[in-house]
């Protein structure tokens, strides 16, 4: 009875021992899956914390990208403007050693123009005194008028001369000085260049007359660079044909012999400066496209317009197309590398202020030359006036010599020294030989037998030539 007791009483502890660990462990499993539901939510929180860091970051590397890109457009600029100096500082220099150069042609040229005229002069003082000297006593005072009358005539000319070496020299110290000038204000241009190019952009945006405005101003302002005047050597708004069909040119550049060159400004600016404001490779692609096609309609309404076929215009058979803004003229050509060659085809030349120089220059050398050949042809009139003076000095010579008889022997010494070995008629005779307008012609002198002597001496006028080998 008892070992029952105690076996039933062993198998209800079992039971309660089993229920109390159950419980036990139901509420421990109910512990743990609470816990891994938290774990489960605080990973989906740090799941969405970090998408946000990396929308961030990515965010960040965008804005680092178009930083970099700017960065790198802001370098090209630099390296573009110093290349534009670079260039402005060689062509000074060229400037400064061509005017270095002719300062010392001319010095050269004055030097020799004072020699021949001392040379001259000594010549007439020692002739003028040796005569004086000798025929003082047996001349008499109407003879001694006689000779001032001769000598009067030549006297002028050699002032008129002398007058006219004084003005080219003028002239020659004038043109150094603009050179100068315009030396300074292609160094002045270059530094200002890109101050204006900022503030520029945001004032042309939106007015197509301003813009249009501007660029006349800036093709205005590279014709003065390059030595040219307004209404001298450049016109601006001329107006060709019938007032139905009337053509207008923005500038025409006038050349030597009544030729001249038309040039046009054009203004491309809204899609380049969307190229460069693009943030992607595809909007500079499609803002640089815009641009070119943009330039090709100006290229085509100038060769619509045809101002080579103007009358009253002797032009060559095309037309400068001047782009103010030089890297959207750079932009442009490096984009469509046979945007020149569309516009060559239609007789439309592509400049820009870098390239447009040059020809301008050559242009205004060309107006320089034109002036020295001017100047020459002048100095070959003088030359001869004094030459044909000379002549007619040698025939009223040659005259005095048969009508002075008596006075043989001072006419023998007067020829002698005007058309001896070392005589005067021998150094400007080179002057005749020189201009194709010499009519006249030296009277061959020679010295009269004095006593029955044999004094006849073969004196005929020969060339000096002006420039010795010493002088070269």
């Amino acid at each position: 009875m008892e070992m029952g007791i105690a076996i039933a009483f062993i198998a209800l502890t079992a039971i309660v021992c089993t229920a109390v660990t159950g419980l036990l462990m139901n509420k421990s499993n109910h512990a743990l899956r609470q816990r891994i539901t938290d774990v489960q939510l605080s990973e989906a929180d740090g799941k969405a914390e970090l998408a946000k860091y990396i929308q961030a970051a990515e965010s960040l590397q965008q804005q680092l990208t178009k930083q970099e890109q700017q960065s790198l457009e802001l370098n090209q600029k630099i390296e573009q403007h110093q290349q534009s100096y670079n260039d402005l500082s060689a062509r000074h220099a060229a400037l400064k050693a061509e005017r270095v150069e002719r300062d010392a042609s001319f010095t050269k040229q004055l030097e020799h123009l004072e020699q021949q005229k001392e040379s001259i002069k000594k010549e007439f003082e020692n002739l003028a005194n040796k005569i004086f000297d000798e025929k003082g006593k047996n001349f008499s005072q109407a003879n001694q008028a006689t000779l001032d009358s001769m000598l009067k005539p030549f006297k002028e000319q050699m002032e008129g001369f002398q007058k006219r070496v004084n003005e080219v020299h003028s002239a020659s110290v004038k043109d150094n000085t603009n050179l100068t000038a315009e030396i300074k204000k292609v160094l002045e241009v270059g530094l200002k260049m890109e101050s204006e190019a900022i503030n520029l952009t945001s004032a042309l945006k939106g007015d197509t007359q301003q813009r249009g405005a501007w660029g006349e101003a800036q093709l205005e302002r590279t014709l003065q660079m390059s030595g040219l005047l307004k209404d001298q050597h450049y016109t601006t708004q001329d107006s060709f044909g019938t007032a139905g069909n009337a053509k207008r040119t923005d500038y025409i550049i006038r050349l030597p012999d009544e030729k001249c060159l038309v040039i046009d400004s054009k203004m491309t600016l809204a899609d380049y400066d969307r190229s460069v404001s693009a943030a992607t490779d595809e909007e500079l692609n499609a803002a640089l496209k815009a641009h070119v096609m943009a330039v090709k309609r100006h290229i085509d309404d100038l060769a619509k317009k045809d101002y080579t076929d103007l009358s009253g215009i002797q032009s060559p058979d095309f037309i400068l197309m001047f782009m103010p803004i030089e890297p959207a003229y750079i932009e442009a050509l490096k984009f469509d590398k046979e945007l020149f060659s569309y516009g060559y085809e239609k007789n439309i030349i592509l400049v820009s202020h870098t390239t447009l120089i040059p020809i301008l220059r050559t242009v205004s050398n060309l107006w320089i030359l034109q002036q020295s050949n001017e100047q020459a042809k002048d100095l070959g009139d003088q030359a001869l006036t004094i030459y044909n003076s000379v002549c007619t000095i040698t025939e009223r010579v040659h005259a005095l010599g048969q009508t002075l008889g008596t006075a043989g022997e001072h006419y023998n010494k007067l020829v002698t020294g005007l058309v001896g070995n070392q005589g005067l008629a021998g150094k400007v005779d080179r002057f005749g030989q020189l201009s194709s307008k010499a009519k006249k012609q030296m009277k061959d002198l020679e010295p009269k037998q004095i006593g029955g002597e044999d004094a006849r001496l073969s004196l005929t006028a020969k060339p000096l030539a002006l420039q010795s080998a010493d002088e070269e």
